[in-house]
């Protein structure tokens, strides 16, 4: 029996966010994505951008799906998907790291952020530097505050669904998280609005 998972979500935003990684990605060379999900973004973006390696990454319990997925694309630059995952302990950051070197020069992750406790996306920043060359880039999609406003009616709701489910989760402050970012040695260049109130946001760093 199939493992995969399906995002109708994914299929709405991959194209958006394809035209704002080809600017981005043009002259990079290996991508980690974190929190693959379903895998239907390493999928496409492998194939739409083959002089990218596409390293997919999830918790334990979504890597034979995002794995099935991939074998199925049959991609030489898209392998098997790793283990990775914000931890809180024993210190905050990013678990288990392969061997290194690691030095990725983009980090991508998409509809993340409002899953996670604010301590896992803290842990998430803090466990950045380890996987990221000098001048990385790291691009995150997903809704955003400014200020703790709301963009849109639809985001509230959103988040109120979110709360009712996970009381730790919900849509993050764009100043908190490029707090975040600036702790971790990384700038925003460009904060791009997405379809549906969401947001593509691109940080280098150094």
């Amino acid at each position: 029996m199939s493992q995969q998972r399906w995002s109708e979500a994914c299929e709405r935003n991959r194209e958006p966010i394809l035209a704002v990684l080809r600017r981005h990605l043009h002259d990079r060379t290996r991508v980690l994505e974190i929190g693959s999900g379903t895998g239907q973004h390493a999928a496409y973006f492998a194939a739409q951008l083959p002089h990218l390696h596409w390293q997919a990454s999830d918790h334990p319990d979504y890597l034979p799906g995002i794995a099935e997925r991939l074998a199925e694309a049959a991609l030489p630059n898209a392998p098997a998907p790793w283990p990775l995952q914000a931890v809180l302990a024993p210190r905050p950051g990013l678990a288990p790291l392969p061997a290194p070197p690691l030095g990725f020069d983009a980090v991508f992750s998409a509809n993340t952020l409002h899953i996670m406790s604010w301590a896992h996306v803290q842990a998430l920043f803090a466990g950045l530097p380890a996987v990221m060359a000098d001048n990385a880039l790291l691009c995150i999609y997903g809704p955003f505050n400014d200020d703790g406003a709301f963009s849109s009616d639809s985001n509230r709701q959103f988040d109120a669904w979110l709360k009712a489910r996970d009381p730790d989760s919900g849509i993050r402050d764009a100043e908190a998280v490029d707090a975040l970012a600036a702790a971790q040695g990384l700038w925003l260049v460009e904060d791009v609005a997405m379809p549906a109130n969401n947001r593509l946001r691109v940080w280098r760093r150094g």
